[in-house]
Protein backbone atom coordinates (compact mmCIF):
# COMPACT_ATOMS: atom_id res chain seq x y z
CA UNK A 1 0.00 0.00 0.00
CA UNK A 2 1.75 3.09 -1.17
CA UNK A 3 0.44 6.65 -0.38
CA UNK A 4 1.86 9.46 -1.70
CA UNK A 5 0.52 13.52 -1.33
CA UNK A 6 0.36 16.64 -3.43
CA UNK A 7 -0.33 20.25 -2.80
CA UNK A 8 -2.82 21.02 -5.22
CA UNK A 9 -5.38 24.01 -6.11
CA UNK A 10 -8.28 23.94 -4.52
CA UNK A 11 -10.09 25.08 -7.50
CA UNK A 12 -8.65 21.50 -8.97
CA UNK A 13 -11.38 19.19 -10.25
CA UNK A 14 -10.14 16.38 -7.44
CA UNK A 15 -10.54 18.99 -4.98
CA UNK A 16 -13.58 20.34 -5.61
CA UNK A 17 -15.12 16.75 -5.74
CA UNK A 18 -12.93 16.03 -2.24
CA UNK A 19 -14.35 19.60 -0.41
CA UNK A 20 -17.85 18.23 -1.40
CA UNK A 21 -17.87 15.02 0.19
CA UNK A 22 -16.09 15.70 2.92
CA UNK A 23 -18.70 18.86 3.95
CA UNK A 24 -21.57 16.40 2.51
CA UNK A 25 -20.65 13.77 5.25
CA UNK A 26 -19.83 15.90 8.27
CA UNK A 27 -22.66 18.17 7.82
CA UNK A 28 -24.98 15.03 7.40
CA UNK A 29 -23.42 13.64 10.73
CA UNK A 30 -24.28 17.29 12.43
CA UNK A 31 -27.34 17.55 11.28
CA UNK A 32 -27.95 13.64 11.55
CA UNK A 33 -29.48 13.22 8.51
CA UNK A 34 -28.52 13.56 4.86
CA UNK A 35 -28.52 16.83 3.95
CA UNK A 36 -29.89 18.21 0.39
CA UNK A 37 -27.68 19.14 -2.72
CA UNK A 38 -29.24 23.04 -1.86
CA UNK A 39 -27.28 22.41 1.27
CA UNK A 40 -24.60 20.90 0.83
CA UNK A 41 -23.90 24.08 -2.11
CA UNK A 42 -24.86 26.58 0.07
CA UNK A 43 -22.21 25.43 2.96
CA UNK A 44 -19.71 24.92 0.17
CA UNK A 45 -19.90 29.06 -0.58
CA UNK A 46 -20.55 30.14 3.03
CA UNK A 47 -17.50 27.90 4.13
CA UNK A 48 -14.97 27.73 0.84
CA UNK A 49 -11.84 27.13 1.00
CA UNK A 50 -10.63 30.07 -1.13
CA UNK A 51 -7.50 30.82 1.55
CA UNK A 52 -6.52 27.07 1.46
CA UNK A 53 -3.73 28.48 -1.18
CA UNK A 54 -0.50 29.87 -0.79
CA UNK A 55 0.18 32.44 0.25
CA UNK A 56 -2.36 32.10 2.79
CA UNK A 57 -2.62 28.39 3.30
CA UNK A 58 -2.59 25.18 0.50
CA UNK A 59 -4.26 22.32 -0.11
CA UNK A 60 -3.07 18.97 0.16
CA UNK A 61 -4.64 15.62 -2.18
CA UNK A 62 -3.73 12.05 -0.90
CA UNK A 63 -3.63 8.92 -2.86
CA UNK A 64 -3.00 5.43 -2.26
CA UNK A 65 -1.98 3.22 -4.71
CA UNK A 66 -3.52 5.70 -7.37
CA UNK A 67 -6.41 6.52 -6.35
CA UNK A 68 -8.07 9.53 -5.06
CA UNK A 69 -8.58 9.07 -1.11
CA UNK A 70 -8.52 12.20 0.98
CA UNK A 71 -7.32 15.97 1.79
CA UNK A 72 -6.37 18.18 3.74
CA UNK A 73 -6.03 22.07 3.74
CA UNK A 74 -4.10 24.68 5.83
CA UNK A 75 -4.78 27.95 6.80
CA UNK A 76 -1.94 30.42 7.72
CA UNK A 77 -3.29 32.38 11.19
CA UNK A 78 -0.30 33.96 12.14
CA UNK A 79 3.64 34.11 10.70
CA UNK A 80 4.23 31.18 12.34
CA UNK A 81 0.68 29.46 13.13
CA UNK A 82 -1.31 27.23 10.42
CA UNK A 83 -4.27 25.65 11.27
CA UNK A 84 -5.25 21.99 9.98
CA UNK A 85 -8.49 22.00 8.39
CA UNK A 86 -10.84 19.78 6.23
CA UNK A 87 -9.00 16.73 6.94
CA UNK A 88 -10.91 13.67 5.64
CA UNK A 89 -10.63 10.15 3.84
CA UNK A 90 -12.78 8.62 2.35
CA UNK A 91 -14.87 5.95 4.11
CA UNK A 92 -13.23 3.39 1.71
CA UNK A 93 -9.72 4.30 2.55
CA UNK A 94 -10.28 4.34 6.27
CA UNK A 95 -8.53 1.89 8.95
CA UNK A 96 -5.96 1.74 6.37
CA UNK A 97 -2.82 4.54 7.92
CA UNK A 98 -3.77 6.78 5.50
CA UNK A 99 -4.92 9.13 8.45
CA UNK A 100 -1.85 9.60 10.57
CA UNK A 101 0.38 10.14 7.21
CA UNK A 102 -2.04 12.59 5.43
CA UNK A 103 -1.37 14.65 8.69
CA UNK A 104 2.26 14.17 9.07
CA UNK A 105 2.30 15.09 5.52
CA UNK A 106 0.10 18.22 6.74
CA UNK A 107 2.89 19.14 9.25
CA UNK A 108 5.55 19.24 6.42
CA UNK A 109 3.88 21.43 4.32
CA UNK A 110 2.77 23.69 7.46
CA UNK A 111 6.79 24.27 8.47
CA UNK A 112 7.47 25.34 4.38
CA UNK A 113 4.58 28.26 5.17
CA UNK A 114 6.81 29.06 8.49
CA UNK A 115 5.01 27.37 10.65
CA UNK A 116 6.49 26.51 14.39
CA UNK A 117 2.78 25.70 16.15
CA UNK A 118 -0.10 24.05 13.91
CA UNK A 119 -3.25 23.90 15.57
CA UNK A 120 -7.28 23.04 14.69
CA UNK A 121 -10.21 23.07 16.26
CA UNK A 122 -13.21 20.08 15.90
CA UNK A 123 -16.62 19.31 17.04
CA UNK A 124 -18.27 16.55 19.80
CA UNK A 125 -19.32 14.78 16.96
CA UNK A 126 -16.19 13.99 15.36
CA UNK A 127 -14.36 11.43 17.81
CA UNK A 128 -12.14 9.78 15.39
CA UNK A 129 -10.75 12.72 14.72
CA UNK A 130 -10.33 13.90 18.04
CA UNK A 131 -8.44 10.45 18.90
CA UNK A 132 -6.50 10.68 16.46
CA UNK A 133 -5.01 14.10 16.83
CA UNK A 134 -4.19 13.05 20.30
CA UNK A 135 -2.95 10.02 19.17
CA UNK A 136 -0.10 11.97 16.82
CA UNK A 137 0.59 13.93 19.76
CA UNK A 138 -1.77 17.30 19.91
CA UNK A 139 -2.45 18.67 23.07
CA UNK A 140 -5.59 20.60 24.29
CA UNK A 141 -5.51 24.15 24.20
CA UNK A 142 -7.88 27.12 25.46
CA UNK A 143 -10.01 27.96 22.20
CA UNK A 144 -8.86 30.32 19.93
CA UNK A 145 -12.12 31.05 17.91
CA UNK A 146 -15.25 31.33 18.25
CA UNK A 147 -16.66 29.45 15.57
CA UNK A 148 -20.23 28.01 16.71
CA UNK A 149 -19.18 24.12 15.64
CA UNK A 150 -16.09 24.46 17.37
CA UNK A 151 -16.20 22.57 20.48
CA UNK A 152 -12.18 20.95 21.31
CA UNK A 153 -8.96 22.69 20.57
CA UNK A 154 -5.51 21.42 19.77
CA UNK A 155 -2.22 22.11 18.98
CA UNK A 156 1.14 20.60 18.09
CA UNK A 157 4.55 22.36 18.36
CA UNK A 158 6.55 21.67 15.02
CA UNK A 159 10.06 20.70 15.06
CA UNK A 160 11.95 21.73 12.46
CA UNK A 161 12.08 19.20 9.83
CA UNK A 162 15.09 16.99 10.11
CA UNK A 163 17.73 17.19 6.42
CA UNK A 164 17.31 13.92 4.28
CA UNK A 165 20.72 12.10 5.45
CA UNK A 166 22.47 11.23 2.55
Amino acid sequence: MTWSFEVTPVDHPDAAQLLREYLDEIASRFYGRQITDEELDAALEEHHSKDLTPPTGAFLLAWRDGVLAGCAGLRVAAPDITELTRVFLRKAERGKGGAALLVAAAEDVARGLGATLIRLDTRDDLVEARALYARLGYETVEPFNDEPFAHHYFAKSLAPALPDRV
